[in-house]
């Protein structure tokens, strides 16, 4: 059962990391309709690769989640998990100090968290 609940967690994470990643685009970033003004638009583009470097991040911590239990290493399976629960639960409590609980995101990530700590 922990190993399903890790790969839950992995899964998890990754489809909240294309979430950020398509809501980034579309709702922030977003040519003429976008919610903030970036100038010059060398800096535009440096924010929008930013953001999208965490989106892969996130993706590529969910598949790490995911591949835990397929890994012959009970070392790999305890860093793997203790280093990805840090990584998300600190973005879930800055998503929900910065947008003060009002944002689904936080959920989600915090989601990402208890099952991977479930699955250790």
């Amino acid at each position: 059962m922990r190993d399903v609940l890790l790969q839950f967690s992995g899964a998890l994470a990754i489809i909240v990391a294309l979430i950020h990643g398509a809501l980034g685009e579309k709702r922030i970033f977003a040519s003429g309709n976008g919610r903030i003004t970036i100038e010059p638009p060398q800096l535009r583009t440096l924010l929008r690769l930013v953001w999208q470097t965490g989106t892969v991040a996130w993706i590529g911590g969910g598949v790490l989640l995911f591949a835990a239990p397929l890994m012959a290493s009970d070392a790999a399976r305890h860093w793997i998990i203790v280093t990805m629960a840090a990584v998300f639960a600190f973005a879930a409590a800055a998503n929900a100090w910065a947008k003060r609980g009002r944002h689904f995101g936080w959920i989600l990530l915090s989601a990402v968290v208890v099952m991977a700590i479930a699955g250790y």
